[in-house]
């Protein structure tokens, strides 16, 4: 295939704008899946993207595609000499990518590996917070932007209203945006037509000293943007081709770590994977290398041929995690098997980071971080059910800098990206500074000085009407209000800034009940800032619980102990003895519920006689409850750790 006929492309939308939709009337009309074996999000392959609705891993797919009539010369059109049918076919390369703020780094990953960009803009909400994210990202990589809005079908679609937004937001003209409905495949075809004409087609990236792009023969260099592992083939790499060729069974090496290996399978994706003779020069396919050692593949890295390696591209920005929560196996014996599956899934989710920690408790586990609340349940659940483990999972927290007291060593902050500790503190300062990750290695009130946390700068995009409902929950989340804007037709755009530790307390949720699902929110990372926090322990049978530690501002801390203790009590099965739920924090018990005991009549059997009898019966009983409870332990069933980590459950 001619260079010049290859499009690749992606679409970047905010969630639930209609982008798997729109995928799947592209599919049906370039023949790329047969009638029979269509279904809706056929790109979500996934269980939990379908039971969810929702993307979370990109995809990458390959559709041939003939415009139905002859595009206009200089439009995209390479007009052919020999006059041959195939001239007019063109490869569109998709690359579907997720829509939640949580995946962000997936939709980096993809951006890097196309020209141009489908903006899908729901008609019926206009330009959400995350559509400005993620524009920005594909502007910083230079990429073609296609605006278009979806959903045009619907009785509630503002398709005038939302263009305006549009013409604002990209200053392009009215006529530049197109019109689709994903569910009817109204104006499919047009967009098609347009991306062919208005993505640039690929070019090569290297260019000798006259300026010419060298032959394709032993020269390769293709940036690998996501991969996958295989129990039987090994790493399965993701690549996009920009100079080069590489066929079956050639020797390639991975630029970066400089792992050597054979290219046992090459193909592209129609959606599932099709060997091919071949990858070229600007296409997208996979590389099947047979690799079975962890840390090899790495997203980012270069492949490149043996014989002659040529320099790698540069890489990816590494993902900061945001969350933190340890996970644990419920028998100590399956952490050989968590272990193995960890390293399984970071092949498919590159994203989140883990290490090996151990607690007193809850035994040898490990320390993971995630991108946002959401990716850490999508982690959690895909242990559970791809790999079959029963895990303990602690409260979710996020970092903290704890300026000890009483130490006369020198105080160390970490200085990677923008967590930063303020400048104040650094001066003429020599205690002891420790990073805390999980709550409950969180130090006692006493032996503080300061807290440190990190902020969050946020954006929200609301209907006026709601901007009272959506400060007074600001306020609840100890929000500093920026600058509010007009943006659009009757909406407004708000800055905030505000503690992450608040961003993580359901605030997502809370955001869509007070604007009833209107509002919108994007969110980086900021400064780091003092804080006024503590830790709460909730104590079952007088014993501390670490998973369901966490750390709280001073203010909330009776009422989060109450609602805490309260949802534990509606959760925790009956004992065979009477238990307290506590809640502890300051130094104190602040909130306590008691979870009666199972009973029996252990009388029931007998029908009359002395009451002596009975008598001894019932006391036997009484001292087998108190040996019990002073003895027996509590064992927590999975799902209560789960729901506890859950808002609203």
């Amino acid at each position: 295939m001619d260079i010049k006929h290859i499009r690749n492309f992606s679409i970047i939308a905010h969630i639930d704008h209609g982008k798997s939709t729109l995928a799947d009337r592209m599919l049906e009309i370039t023949h790329t899946i047969e009638t029979r074996k269509m279904r809706e999000q056929v790109l979500d392959s996934m269980e939990l993207e379908r039971e969810r609705g929702i993307t979370i891993k990109m995809q990458p797919v390959r559709m041939k595609y003939t415009p139905p009539q002859p595009l206009p010369k200089g439009e995209g059109q390479i007009p052919s000499p020999s006059g041959k049918a195939e001239d007019g076919v063109y490869i569109l390369n998709l690359i579907d990518t997720p829509g939640h703020i949580d995946f962000s780094y997936e939709v980096s990953r993809a951006l890097k590996a196309v020209e141009g960009s489908i903006l899908l803009i729901d008609s019926t909400q206009g330009v959400q917070a995350q559509t400005l994210t993620t524009l920005a990202m594909a502007r910083l990589d230079g990429l073609k932007i296609i605006p278009v809005l979806s959903k045009i079908d619907s009785p509630l679609a503002r398709i005038n209203e939302v263009k305006e937004e549009v013409v604002k937001l990209l200053n392009c003209d009215p006529n530049e945006i197109l019109l689709v409905s994903g569910r009817t495949g109204e104006g499919v075809e047009n967009l098609l037509q347009e991306v062919v004409k208005r993505v640039p087609e690929p070019t090569s990236t290297l260019l000798l000293a006259k300026g010419e792009v060298p032959k394709a023969e032993g020269v390769l260099r293709a940036l690998v943007f996501d991969f996958k592992y295989s129990n039987h083939r090994g790493v399965i790499v993701f690549v996009r081709v920009f100079d080069g060729k590489m066929t079956k069974g050639e020797s390639l090496l991975f630029a970066v770590s400089g792992e050597k290996f054979t290219a046992l399978e090459v193909g592209t994706f129609s959606p599932e994977e099709t060997p091919a003779d071949f990858l070229s020069s600007g296409e997208t396919g996979y590389i099947v290398t047979g690799i079975k050692k962890p840390g090899i593949a790495s997203v980012g890295d270069t492949i490149t041929m043996f014989k002659n390696p040529l320099p790698a591209f540069e890489g990816y920005m590494q993902p900061l995690p945001v969350v933190w929560a340890s996970v644990f196996p419920e028998d100590a014996d399956d952490f050989a098997e968590l272990k193995l599956s960890l390293g399984k899934l970071k092949l498919s989710d590159s994203a989140f980071s883990y290490e090996e920690e151990s607690s007193g408790s809850l035994g040898r586990g490990f320390r993971c971080g995630f991108l946002g609340m959401l990716h850490l349940e999508i982690i959690t659940e895909r242990l559970k059910r791809e790999f079959n483990l029963d895990l303990v999972i602690t409260t979710p927290s996020i970092t903290y800098e704890v300026l000890m007291k009483n130490s006369n060593q020198e105080k160390i902050y970490p200085h990677t990206n923008s967590l930063v500790a303020p400048e104040a503190r650094l001066k003429n300062d020599q205690r002891k500074s420790v990073r805390v990750y999980s709550p409950y290695f969180f130090p006692d009130d006493g032996n503080i000085e300061a807290v440190f946390e990190p902020w969050v700068r946020l954006k929200i995009i609301t209907p006026v009407k709601y901007i009272g409902n959506i400060m007074q929950l600001l306020f609840d989340h100890e929000g500093e209000v920026g600058n509010t804007e007009n943006f659009g037709d009757n909406r407004s755009t708000i800055s905030v800034e505000m503690p992450l530790r608040e961003l993580m307390r359901n605030f997502f949720d809370e955001l869509k009940s007070v604007s009833s699902g209107y509002g919108s929110i994007s969110y980086e990372i900021g400064e780091m800032r003092e804080a006024n926090v503590t830790r709460l322990d909730l104590i079952v049978a007088d014993e501390i619980v670490p998973a369901f530690s966490r750390v709280v501002s001073k203010k909330r801390a009776a009422e989060e102990a109450e609602k805490a203790v309260e949802k534990l009590e509606s959760l925790l099965p009956r004992q065979m003895f009477t238990l307290k739920i506590q809640g502890k924090a300051l130094g104190r018990i602040i909130s306590s519920r008691t979870l009666s005991g199972m009973k029996k009549d252990v009388t029931q059997h007998m029908y009359g006689g002395d009451i002596t009898r009975k008598m001894k019966l019932r006391e036997k009983q009484k001292k087998g409850k108190k040996k019990m409870k002073e003895r027996g332990r509590v064992n927590i069933p999975q799902d209560v750790f789960l729901k506890m980590m859950r808002a609203g459950e």
